[in-house]
């Protein structure tokens, strides 16, 4: 009498690949080097890096898979907010300037006190200057107008009367004497007559050479 088959107790194992279901792949998972490198150069504002790492970091994540996508793209968002307030910040500065009248050529009677120029000091016939910036290197500084009775008074009389007169106020803006000082005093006659807000405008510089920053003070 013929016996039936010997069935095997054993059920045959899953396929291999099964074993692996719900597993996470550890490349998948992590996070594109180049993404973190281009978020966290971002951060301080370095864009020329951060945007091509960024770029580099997109195309790697879309070729090879895994983390990254949402990093590159917060390092261009950070990177463009870098871009927007530098270019504001630039923007403003030109428009303080302009409206400083920093590059503009004047009359020198039209320098108005507190500004710094740029001037050939030692021309016998200065008549127009440079409007300056104060914090850059700069030849001169209208430091005050001074009231002076010129009227009826001999050119010589009237140098030294303005001479005088912005010696006083040299002492009280630069915080030395002008016979001590290193630095040279310059005058402009704007009238004779004595007006409520001077008529004369006092300047100073070092020919040949070149000031930064106010004199206000400075003790030079």
């Amino acid at each position: 009498m013929n016996q039936p088959p010997i069935q095997p107790a054993r059920q045959s194992l899953p396929p291999a690949e099964s074993w692996l279901e719900g597993v996470p792949d550890p490349v998948r998972q992590r996070q594109d080097p180049y993404a973190i490198a281009a978020f966290a150069v971002s951060l301080p504002g370095l864009v020329p890096f951060a945007v091509p790492l960024a770029a580099v970091a997109l195309r790697r994540v879309k070729r090879l898979g895994g983390q990254g996508k949402r990093l590159a793209y917060a390092a261009l968002l950070v990177s463009l907010a870098w871009v927007l307030a530098i270019g504001t910040a630039v923007t403003l500065n030109l428009v303080a300037e302009h409206r400083r009248g920093i590059g503009r050529t004047v009359s020198i009677s039209q320098v108005e006190v507190g500004r710094c120029f740029d001037a050939d000091l030692e021309s016998d016939a200065l008549r127009v200057v440079r409007i300056a910036d104060c914090a850059q290197a700069h030849t001169g500084e209208a430091y005050a107008k001074v009231q002076a009775a010129l009227v009826g008074l001999t050119a010589a009389q009237t140098g030294a009367e303005a001479t005088n007169q912005c010696a006083g106020a040299f002492v009280d803006f630069v915080g030395k004497p002008y016979e001590r000082s290193e630095l040279d005093m310059y005058y402009v006659v704007l009238e004779n007559r004595e007006v409520a807000d001077g008529n004369v405008l006092c300047l100073l510089g070092m020919p040949g050479t070149h000031l930064t920053g106010t004199m206000r003070g400075a003790q030079r």
